[in-house]
């Protein structure tokens, strides 16, 4: 296992985080779009899994929190 120092172990953490987040709003999607959802929310946190910027790595914490919140508020919106 490769060792983190302390600011990459907190990035870790913060990633891991907005994932399980990005999942349990993703279970009150609609049955018909739930899985495809998930999908996506696990192709986007792969997409960027090798990245070692944690300059870039911030900005797409920042980034998928807006996201997050985007999909909460339109599920909010549709009585999910």
């Amino acid at each position: 296992m490769v060792q983190l120092d302390f600011q990459s172990f907190i990035l870790r953490a913060r990633v891991l985080n907005l994932y399980r987040q990005a999942l349990k709003i993703a279970q009150r999607a609609p049955v018909h779009v739930r899985g495809e959802l998930k999908q996506t929310i696990r192709q986007e946190m792969e997409k960027n899994r090798d990245c070692n910027d944690k300059q870039k790595i911030r900005y797409l914490i920042s980034e998928g929190l807006e996201r997050v919140k985007g999909l909460d508020e339109m599920l909010d919106m549709q009585g999910h």
